[in-house]
């Protein structure tokens, strides 16, 4: 049992999907490593007011349950020369969701892919340099991998981060 939280790991909601409960320290320690995942540990410790100790364990559990799966930097596309971006909806015949996915895991600028319940079956984060690069990935890439039936984009013309997150 988590002492933190009184339940088994993975019995949490009974959705199948969390591994326990969070306590209050867990999502402070989850909004501070969100807005800056460089921070120290004794920083990190000061800002949730544990010991580092508590934090530096609290840590280790949240990534070996899974909870935080990297530290990774935040790249914004345009500066970083990815001027386009679009979200690609694909049409696939039923049952080639995990080799559609296989594959479009492997096209350069995709960036994130989703498998969808509704009208398409998988929508795509496109992020390329340009529009001609961007129809090259649609027409020529994607459309090409087996199973995909159709597709259809929208560009982006502007993003934001919601206000709202739990972990900000």
């Amino acid at each position: 049992m988590s002492q933190e939280t009184g339940t088994a790991p993975g019995t949490g909601g009974g959705t199948g999907r969390s591994v326990g409960l969070l306590d209050e320290v867990d999502r402070r320690i989850l909004e501070e490593l969100v807005r800056d995942g460089r921070l120290s540990m004794r920083t990190l410790a000061e800002r949730v007011h544990v010991s580092r100790t508590n934090a530096y364990a609290r840590v280790e559990r949240l990534v070996r349950d899974g909870v935080v799966t990297g530290f990774t930097a935040r790249v914004a596309p345009e500066p970083a020369g990815l001027g386009t971006s679009a979200y690609i909806a694909l049409t696939i015949e039923q049952n080639t969701w995990r080799e559609v996915s296989d594959e479009l895991a492997q096209v350069r600028y995709v960036e994130h892919a989703a498998l969808l319940s509704g009208e398409h079956d998988v929508l795509a984060l496109v992020r390329a340099p340009d529009n001609a690069t961007l129809r090259n990935v649609v027409l020529e890439r994607v459309q090409s991998i087996a199973g995909v039936l159709s597709t259809r984009t929208w560009l982006v013309f502007e993003e934001f981060d919601g206000t709202q997150s739990p972990w900000q």
